[in-house]
């Protein structure tokens, strides 16, 4: 192949339900009402912990940011979805497919980390609950908020644009969105060392953080065995039970997508798959988190009953 020709590629197209007409119109419609409930019910979470003194802590100090970070993670692939669903050969450029799928890995390891904090937080809440406050403290929380953000730039963006590559003319993606599996394997140059630095970076994000909210909760699993009153164990489990089951979501189908071999009968799996965590994820966290918990409840009610009373 030319030289000339491996710089040539200014679009890509993508055809992940082009000459399926009835699918995409279903899913026009899904993604929009899913959008609408991933922007208002994280938008409220955010109202909610932000407004209510009594959620000024630094558990609901991390599910705003988890809130923030959903809303984010929704508007970067759901609009754009629905854009190329409108036409029946969407192409989006260069430059910004690779701006969309750096977001996309951007947003998705920060959120590893900060379930991975949220976790963090659980534990010391539950094992040390007299010097939850003062471990806590509101220096440690920003610190530990703003250190997710960074490491999402870091082992996210960085190895994308760090290691160079070409590519030779290919330039259809089987997706709706630009993911970084499908447009890596467009990529004619030598990849060993870009897939060696995917498989670090994959190990270190995934693996890493759920290894760590594995043993989180093995220490918290212990401390609520300790406690002597069944209404004190079940109120402390309460405490845990909406980020592990966004943990279980999140964590799961990421790793059923990225750690699992890769065969041309997984294709359609995989679209079915990125479509999940990457659109019904951002949707169910704040549904999981307001209907589990009767704090965030609770401050809902009150919110809603000045705005009637004003």
């Amino acid at each position: 192949m030319r030289e000339e020709n491996e710089t040539e590629l200014t679009e890509f197209i993508l055809i992940g339900y082009s000459g399926r007409p009835k699918t995409r119109m279903g899913l026009i419609v899904f993604l929009t009402v899913v959008y609408a409930i991933t922007i208002v019910g994280n938008f409220i979470i955010i109202l909610v912990t932000t407004t209510d003194p009594r959620l000024h802590n630094p558990m609901y100090f991390f599910l705003s940011n988890l809130s923030f970070l959903d809303i984010c993670y929704g508007s970067s692939s759901i609009p754009q979805s629905i854009a190329n669903l409108l036409v029946d050969r969407p192409t989006t450029s260069f430059a910004l497919c690779y701006f969309q799928m750096s977001g996309g890995a951007y947003l998705a390891v920060t959120e590893c980390f900060l379930l991975a904090v949220m976790a963090y937080d659980r534990l010391i809440a539950i094992s040390s609950p007299l010097h939850y406050m003062l471990i806590m403290n509101k220096r440690l929380c920003i610190q530990l908020a703003a250190g997710t953000w960074s490491i999402g730039l870091f082992l996210g963006v960085i190895p994308i644009y760090a290691i160079p590559a070409r590519f030779c003319g290919k330039n259809v993606i089987d997706y709706l969105t630009c993911e970084v599996k499908a447009v890596m394997k467009l990529v004619c140059s030598d990849t060993s060392i870009s897939q060696l630095v995917m498989f670090f970076t994959g190990s270190v994000t995934l693996l890493g953080p759920f290894s760590f909210i594995l043993f989180s909760y093995l220490r918290i699993i212990v401390a609520i065995i300790r406690i002597h009153s069944a209404g004190g164990r079940m109120k402390a489990f309460s405490t845990c039970a909406s980020h592990l089951t966004v943990v279980s979501i999140f964590y799961g189908t990421f790793m059923f997508s990225y750690l699992r071999p890769q065969t041309k009968t997984t294709k359609d799996v995989d679209k079915i798959i990125s479509i999940f965590y990457g659109v019904m994820t951002p949707m169910l966290n704040p549904l999981i988190y307001t209907l589990r918990n009767q704090e965030v409840i609770g401050a809902l009610r009150r919110l809603v009953g000045k705005k009637v009373d004003s």
